[in-house]
């Protein structure tokens, strides 16, 4: 197991599941991702509701509150967005750990990761365009942009640590 984190592939593999995965998903619609019925259901209760009642804010132009979409689908507004900031921090993280990997120079991996990353996320978005019932979204793009930076930037601090500790 040693052996094969030492191998930039590994992270490559990570990084282009995580592209499939994500390719796979912007093929579907909403309605076939939605899980505000499950939400619906495990949440009958609606536990902290009075306390998200007053979280409102405009995402993409759109209002956000449980007053303007529900409790169930405000909740799966989370759940999606933090979605896309997990899976892009870990297709960043990935492609900078291998890029370090192969050319052992982290701010020019970590650079092109985040760009790859970034780019991706606009593609997939476009992706989302040709697919019905989604929305592409300019904000998505960034909050994945985001995800990535934040994954890279992680990378690069550890690795920093790592190499004044190993002086």
């Amino acid at each position: 197991m040693k052996k094969l984190l030492k191998q930039p592939n590994f992270y490559f593999a990570i990084g282009i599941l995580i592209m499939a995965i994500l390719f796979y998903s912007s093929s579907m619609t909403y309605e076939q991702q939605s899980q505000v019925g499950l939400i619906d259901r495990v949440l009958a209760s609606e536990p902290f509701k009075e306390q998200l009642s007053g979280i409102r804010f405009s995402y993409a132009g759109k209002e956000q509150s449980i007053a303007a979409s529900g409790y169930g689908k405000f909740i799966e507004f989370f759940i999606r967005k933090g979605a896309h900031f997990f899976t892009y921090f870990v297709m960043g993280g990935s492609f900078c750990i291998g890029l370090y990997l192969k050319m052992k120079h982290f701010w020019w991996g970590g650079f092109f990761a985040w760009l790859a990353a970034t780019g991706y996320a606009g593609m997939d978005e476009f992706h989302q365009q040709l697919t019905g019932g989604r929305t592409p979204l300019f904000e998505d793009v960034m909050l994945d942009s985001a995800g990535a930076l934040t994954a890279v930037l992680i990378v690069l601090i550890v690795l920093l640590l790592r190499k004044k500790r190993l002086r």
